[in-house]
């Protein structure tokens, strides 16, 4: 039998597969939702009839589209998602029943599900009217400049809004969106562009330092100004998340288009220098650091350790299996519904949960990698393994600050956290490696000469190479 992507393997459509595996990630989000009303106030939910109803609509929705349109795409990666969503809705509802309690604001859920639907309404718009994943390539400068304009933005006298200290929000008509959760989306697309244009002039070698061939001087212009970028969002907006993570998507999709193992050198070098200016000249990234490294010297200052700590102390609670929703008390960590919610869920559902979702990411970004695999064209796998990067790097940076890893960045975790803008978002990141993965595993057509027909698939091939 032939492996994926060589020549004469042909994919199946999958489709009853992903509809088996959407109703496995329904039970789940459903499950969550029973239990949380079960584990806090003792019964089943009195809206569990209508909040089921609309969740089951939502995916079975969203799989209907990817049948019709995209029937040959990855039939894995809608079906995770669709259970970290759920999760991420129950979680949420379990901490509003928990704010309401000592009456605070608890209407979180319930804007969630509403962005929720709004990120399918994209998702199904967007495989719909993006039938061809190439045709973003003649936006590459397009997109370049839209997403720097979107970084700008909140700097903006008008629209601009200040939150805990990070300047990454606007307001428009009353509503507070990250224009960065955008502006992501459009640099992996100018990324990708560019790359595929000039990665043979950026492969060149240089000199050659300890059996590493770093990259000539005159090719470092594209990684000095993203490192510009990276720097200007890290000390005008106090966001060391985002300055990690475009800077860090940039040198991810730079290595894997030249695959120099000399940029990467050159790029860790860059990101540790800025890392020290940045604690030698930043408060802000310098408390983060001093948090980090002496939580407990900082627990009553302000501001303080006083999230990391409480985080840690309630995951230590929950241990291995979790106490279970309404055995702990994940309210006491602040923004437990957004920063925090992997400790919400380790809490009381254990570090087992914990790891099952770990392994959910993981498995959103194998897929990624392997739709970058089998793609043939060279714009849809260095989009496919950004968007994947996307992913990893979120998901790294979240975890890694909650549990004390590294120091925390204020990202939020995809599909699981309080957010409308980076919900939406990260739907429409699932919706493009959909469509890439439906042009990647679509039987190749055959084409007719004169003498009559054959497979083209080796011509394919040929060409590409």
């Amino acid at each position: 039998m032939s492996e994926p992507g060589a020549p004469g393997f042909v994919h199946r459509p999958r489709r009853g597969a992903e509809l088996f595996l959407l109703l496995a990630a329904l039970v789940v989000g459903i499950g969550a939702y029973v239990a949380v009303g079960l584990g806090v106030q003792g019964t089943v939910p009195a809206n569990i009839i209508g909040y089921s109803g609309w969740l089951a609509a939502l995916t079975i929705a969203a799989h209907v589209a990817v049948r019709l349109v995209a029937p040959y795409a990855d039939p894995v990666l809608l079906p995770l998602v669709a259970a970290l969503n759920g999760l991420g809705l129950a979680v949420i509802h379990r901490l509003d029943l928990a704010y309401e309690a000592v009456d605070k604001p608890h209407s979180f859920a319930q804007q969630q599900l509403t962005w929720m639907t709004l990120g399918i309404v994209l998702f199904i718009v967007t495989i719909i009217l993006l039938r061809d994943h190439r045709s973003l390539q003649r936006l590459t400068y397009t997109s370049g400049a839209a997403g720097i304009a979107l970084l700008l933005l909140p700097f903006m006298p008008i629209v601009g809004n200040e939150i805990n200290g990070a300047r990454i929000w606007i307001n428009v008509a009353g509503f507070s969106f990250q224009p960065g959760e955008v502006a992501k989306l459009l640099l992996v697309v100018a990324f990708s562009g560019y790359l595929v244009r000039h990665r043979d002039a950026l492969a060149l070698a240089g000199r050659r330092v300890l059996f590493i061939d770093l990259p000539r001087g005159r090719d470092l212009g594209p990684i000095l100004a993203m490192f510009a970028v990276s720097m200007m969002i890290l000390v005008a907006q106090n966001d060391l998340g985002s300055s990690l993570l475009f800077f860090g998507l940039f040198l991810v999709t730079l290595y894997v288009a030249t695959e120099r193992p000399g940029w990467l050198v050159v790029g860790g070098l860059l990101f540790a220098g800025g890392a020290l200016a940045a604690y030698t000249f930043v408060g802000n990234v310098q408390n983060r650091f001093n948090f980090w490294l002496h939580p407990m010297d900082y627990y009553y200052e302000s501001p303080g350790s006083g999230q990391l700590v409480e985080g840690m102390f309630g995951m230590g609670w929950g241990g291995l299996i979790g106490r279970g929703f309404g055995e702990g008390s994940p309210s006491s960590v602040p923004y437990a519904n957004s920063d925090f919610i992997i400790a919400a869920i380790g809490e009381e559902l254990g570090l087992t949960a914990v790891m099952a979702v770990i392994l959910c990411y993981g498995l959103i970004v194998e897929r990624a990698l392997r739709i970058a695999l089998i793609s043939r064209d060279g714009f849809g796998k260095l989009l496919a393994v950004g968007l994947g990067s996307i992913v990893a790097l979120q998901v790294f940076v979240v975890v890694g600050g909650v549990t004390g890893l590294i120091p925390l960045t204020g990202l939020t975790t995809p599909f699981l956290s309080y957010g409308g803008s980076s919900l939406v978002a990260n739907w429409v990141i699932i919706a493009l490696l959909i469509r890439i993965s439906d042009q990647a595993r679509r039987p190749i057509p055959r084409m007719t000469d004169l003498s009559g027909t054959f497979d083209s698939e080796t011509t394919q091939v040929v060409k590409l190479t």
